[in-house]
């Protein structure tokens, strides 16, 4: 990555508003089976959210509701699912793998966030639960497993794609998705959103390895990505914690229910 002046990472790191195409009302159906609803007026990056059973906006946020369900196999799927994997060896970080008691089961996610989102003058911390949804759907969660409990002894609980159920069956990504870096998309890939409106992007760039030292306390940076070619700020992946997001919200963070 060339090293950009002072000035010109402050004027894209404040390069918010989405430059994208917007989509008339549709449905569309994907290979996973998802049928997605996408409202009059939603940009086209936010589409790619294919896990999404509707897409819409208003003149604010957008709203994207989903189930939470995996499009992957899981050991965590009952073994009458197709999705069904049994599952042993090693995990995340060459963990022996040691499944929870947990399974997987449909949620009703509704994300509200920000259409054209913007820095916050605060950064306000990341909550346990939901900070963001992936493209195939699955929440995002933060890099603990209780407050401030770091996921030592959860890692070892993730399935062959690095996700795993709590105990209401919402199954979650703490770390890298693996089945979107690996068999979906790419590495460098944009992955998803948090719950700020910024992206999240995969663990390489420019055909590096991205580590915590290239990115600041958020977990994030800001240059021109394939989605936003006039700049935005990002998140990344990092194979360490805090995997996702580091000390809080980059931008405004918008809100989930269910």
């Amino acid at each position: 990555m060339k090293i950009l002046s002072l000035i010109s990472v402050m004027a894209l790191a404040t390069i918010t508003i989405v430059s994208v195409s917007c989509k008339k009302s549709s449905s569309t159906s994907t290979s996973s089976g998802t049928s997605t609803v996408v409202g009059t007026g939603v940009p086209d990056v936010y589409t790619k959210i294919y896990g999404a059973t509707s897409i819409t906006v208003d003149a604010s946020y957008v709203y994207i509701k989903v189930t939470g369900a995996p499009d992957h196999k899981s050991v965590y799927y009952a073994t009458t699912n197709s999705l069904y994997e049994a599952f042993s060896g090693t995990t995340f970080g060459g963990n022996t793998f040691s499944k929870n008691p947990n399974s997987i089961s449909a949620q009703n996610y509704t994300f509200k966030i920000p259409l054209n989102p913007t820095k916050a003058a605060t950064s306000a911390a990341t909550p346990l639960g939901p900070i963001g949804v992936a493209l195939n759907g699955v929440p995002f969660f933060n890099q603990y497993a209780g407050p401030s409990q770091p996921l030592t002894n959860e890692v070892v609980s993730f399935d062959q794609y690095w996700g795993h159920p709590a105990q209401s069956g919402d199954y979650h990504y703490h770390v890298e998705p693996l089945y979107l870096t690996m068999v979906k998309a790419s590495k460098s890939a944009l992955l998803g959103f948090l719950l700020d409106g910024f992206p999240v992007y995969g663990p390489t760039e420019n055909g590096a390895t991205v580590t915590n030292s290239n990115l600041d306390a958020l977990h994030g940076h800001s240059h021109a990505t394939t989605e936003y070619p006039n700049g935005i700020y990002h998140y990344h992946i990092t194979s360490t914690d805090p995997y996702i997001n580091g000390s809080g919200f980059y931008g405004t963070a918008g809100t989930v229910s269910r």
